[in-house]
């Protein structure tokens, strides 16, 4: 399969709606069904920020048999003109009345009907993207079929990435590193975290992000409590040690990883701690390869941090799926159990509790191959830097 910087080759979307299309056979789907950003960008390639505004709802509808049929708002009848797509269907909206849900009804209906099956993503970790009402309409206007759960399969479908995917993934990886590269030239005490995180935001974008949709931290003396609601006005202090966790995007796919930084001084309890959770990433790695599965990968991390003194782990998994979406499925947890195959990627992330109110997170970002697994992520330094 060729790949290309930007985008993908219609061959790519072919082959995902091959793929698609024999998960239908097996559970026996007349279509499929598909209203969010992620889904739909999979089979099209329509790639735009306009998912911002929740006003007007999206539909793609894949039939057992040929390309995927485009159901959306006007406004955006040229943009998927030019992706792969043959038939594109328009509606002019914001319509409340009938946004598009009688058209995408036609859609389905005049589908054969083999098995009176059409797929959703109606369970684990997904939702559709239309008010509750329209869907409960749509249900009642296709009379002949019965809409069912496929959000597990989608999910797993996508968690298996092609080489194109993984090369953009790991350029936002590169970016993301480069980024925390030059943190200690600009980042000091006397600054607030706000200070910090804007001007690396500004490196990205100068290394080539096309968005820097997550960037968060967390900071306190000698330790954080949370690392997940800054980057906020808290003035950065002798002794404080600082989290950054950053998700930039490269052509529509994500990086995330953070970084630890401790300013002037750390003490050996903390030192430890991010010791120990250095440690844990490494043996996550070495666990993760095809057959192993997910809380294979977490019963080895969370070992190393039981064993060096963790008091608990308030985030629930320590590590997760990794694409166009800053978080997809699976989750590294200890009842996960999804089997690792090539083309996966994922992040470790173990984080602990060493003290009261003190966490400490480290997150990389891996790819799981034929005989093992490989860093996309460059690696943070073993030992915790130190600035100033």
């Amino acid at each position: 399969m060729t790949t290309q910087e930007f985008g993908f080759t219609h061959a790519e979307f072919e082959e995902r709606t091959a793929r698609m299309q024999k998960v239908m056979h097996a559970k026996k789907l007349d279509a499929v069904f598909l209203t969010t950003e992620a889904n739909v960008r999979y089979f099209t390639g329509f790639y735009t920020q306009f998912w911002e505004s929740p006003t007007r709802p999206w539909f793609l509808v894949i039939p057992l048999e040929g390309k995927p049929i485009a159901v959306i708002p006007g406004i955006g009848a040229s943009g998927m003109n030019n992706t792969w797509l043959d038939d594109v269907r328009t509606w002019s909206a914001p319509n409340p009345e009938d946004d598009g849900i009688s058209l995408v009804a036609g859609v389905i209906n005049t589908l054969p009907t083999r098995f009176g099956r059409i797929g959703a993503t109606l369970g684990l970790e997904s939702y559709l993207r239309m008010p509750t009402a329209d869907y409960l309409t749509l249900t009642s206007l296709v009379t002949t079929k019965e809409f069912v759960d496929i959000a597990y399969e989608m999910h797993h479908l996508r968690s298996i990435k092609s080489p194109a995917e993984i090369a953009k993934i790991k350029k936002a990886c590169e970016i993301a590193n480069h980024g925390f590269d030059l943190l200690p030239g600009h980042a000091k005490v006397g600054q607030t975290e706000q200070d910090i995180c804007r001007q690396m935001r500004i490196n990205m974008l100068n290394s080539g992000a096309e968005f820097v949709k997550y960037l968060i931290s967390g900071s306190g003396p000698d330790g954080y409590d949370s690392i997940i609601m800054g980057p906020t006005a808290r003035v950065i202090d002798e002794g404080d040690v600082l989290i950054i966790d950053v998700g930039a995007v490269y052509d529509g796919y994500f990086n995330d990883f953070d970084r630890n930084f401790a300013f002037g001084h750390c003490s050996e309890e903390t030192s430890r701690a991010y010791d120990c959770v250095y440690a844990a990433t490494t043996a996550g790695f070495d666990v993760a390869r095809p057959g192993a599965t997910t809380t294979d990968i977490y019963n080895a991390m969370w070992s190393i941090m039981e064993e060096g003194g963790a008091l608990g782990n308030g985030v629930g998994r320590l590590g997760h799926g990794l694409g166009s979406q800053l978080t997809e499925w699976p989750s590294n947890t200890a009842t996960d159990n999804t089997v690792l195959e090539p083309g996966m990627v994922i992040t470790l992330e173990p984080g602990m509790a060493y003290a009261p109110a003190k966490e400490m997170v480290h997150e990389e970002n891996i790819v799981i191959t034929e005989d093992g697994a490989e860093w996309l992520s460059r690696r943070a330094s073993e030992h915790i830097t130190v600035i100033g």
